[in-house]
Parts: C-alpha cells; sequence; structure tokens
C-alpha cells in the first residue's frame, strides 16, 4: 500500500535526497520548503513555505494525504546563521536557536495531530547533527538547537509511544551538499581535515542519509524509538588521539 510523507527542506542538498529516495520507493512526498525546488522527482510535491510556519505545515499534511496515508514526516529544514555570544546584539543568539528548534517543533506537533486525527500510527525523523554532543566553532546558535531538538525528540517518543508514534533522529557527519562544496573551494586541504576527522576516511553521501531515514520511517524499525542515530562515518566515536600528532 502507497504511503505519503512530509519531508521539510527538501528543494535541495540532504533533503532533495531523502523526499527523492522515498519517492523511488513507490510513495509520495511533499517537499515543505520556502525555496523553490532544484530537482524535480517523480512524486514529490511542492508546498512552497517556511517549515515553521504552522499553517504551511497543516497545508502539507493535507496535501500529503490526498495522495495515499501520511506515515512519516522527516523534519530536515535548517538555519546555518551564525551569531557569537560576544558581539551579537542582545538576544540574536536567542533568536536563531529558536528558529532552528521551530522548525521541528511545528514539523512535530503537525505530524503528531496528524497521527491522532486518523488513530493511525506514524514515524517522526529529525535531522540532527554531530555538532549536538561536540560542537564546532562558529556554530553556537546551530549546536544549541540541535541538541534540543536531540531532547525532543527523545521526550516526544515517550510522550506520544503509547499512541503507536515513534520518533527517532539522525545526526549527521559532514555530507557533499552545496554548503560542503563550498566550504571546499575556500579550504583546498578540506578533504583530508574531513579524512582525518571521519573514521571511514570520507565524507557521507546524501544517499546514505537518505538510506538511513527511510529505515527509521520503515516498518523493519518498529521496535525503534527516542534513539538518535549517527549517520557520520565514526566521526562521534572519534576521540583525539595525543599519539597521532
Amino acid at each position: 500500500m502507497s504511503k505519503s510523507f512530509v519531508v521539510t527542506g527538501a528543494s535541495g542538498g540532504v533533503g532533495s535526497a531523502i523526499a527523492a529516495h522515498l519517492a523511488s520507493l513507490g510513495n509520495t512526498v511533499v517537499n515543505l520548503d520556502p525555496g523553490p525546488q532544484q530537482d524535480a522527482h517523480p512524486g514529490v510535491h511542492h508546498v512552497r513555505a517556511d517549515a515553521g510556519d504552522w499553517d504551511a505545515a497543516l497545508a502539507a499534511a493535507e496535501l500529503a494525504e490526498t495522495h495515499a496515508p501520511l506515515s512519516g514526516w522527516v523534519n530536515n529544514a535548517a538555519v546555518f546563521r551564525d551569531a557569537s555570544l560576544a558581539t551579537a546584539p542582545p538576544g540574536e543568539v536567542g533568536a536563531l536557536i529558536a528558529e532552528n528548534l521551530n522548525l521541528a517543533l511545528v514539523g512535530c506537533q503537525t505530524a503528531v495531530r496528524h497521527f491522532l486525527a486518523h488513530s493511525r500510527p506514524g514515524s517522526i525523523v529529525n535531522v540532527s547533527s554531530h555538532q549536538a554532543q561536540r560542537p564546532v566553532r562558529g556554530a553556537l546558535p546551530y549546536a544549541t538547537a540541535k541538541a534540543a531538538i536531540e531532547g525532543l525528540t527523545r521526550a516526544a517518543a515517550v510522550d506520544h509511544g503509547p499512541q503507536g508514534i515513534r520518533v527517532n533522529a539522525v545526526a549527521l557527519g559532514s555530507i557533499t551538499t552545496a554548503r560542503y562544496e563550498e566550504y571546499r573551494r575556500e579550504h583546498p586541504d578540506a578533504d583530508l581535515q574531513m579524512a582525518a576527522v571521519h573514521p571511514l576516511g570520507h565524507v557521507g553521501q546524501p544517499r546514505d542519509v537518505a538510506q538511513a531515514v527511510a529505515f527509521l520511517l520503515s516498518p523493519e524499525s518498529g521496535f525503534i524509538s527516542g534513539a538518535v542515530l549517527p549517520v557520520d562515518g565514526g566521526r562521534s566515536a572519534l576521540g583525539p588521539d595525543p599519539e597521532s600528532a
């Protein structure tokens, strides 16, 4: 039986790969994203709006339901802007943290209410980052928000498990997106740097994330909830080795 899913921030990058992979499995996917859809994939529909907007999220859920029962929701949209505690105007850091967290919170709330209204189990996957546990410099609002999203993942799983609603997260390492390619252009030694911090010796591909997310949305992961799955080539497991200097 065909299913439908909502994926936020799926106009490009990791989100686009997730949406395309889910559609390739015979599902209908709704991309909730304020930007134009860069890659057209059969079975992927676009609601051009902010994923943090409650009305837009409701519209995405309703559109998905018209095609097939809404069975899962992927909160992938994120804001990558930095602000320093030392130099940012008062309130700017908190506003950035709230903006990122709200993207996942609105998605979780919309999905939970939709599943409950239809007396249906469902699965939610939040996209987090290795930075939730090991931040890098210059990304304080992002890292803080991702840590909060992992807390949201566990709390929502506990609250709504009795209704058959599973909530998990994937914590990503570095993935070859447009942002990463821009970083490579600015840092000629980026590949060597990233090979050193990922035990598998390379960064990930968007399809690596898409396959992990599809698993967490599927019945094959039916007894997994409240988990944060690293999809990071071992990056989160690597500690500094004093003998490697």
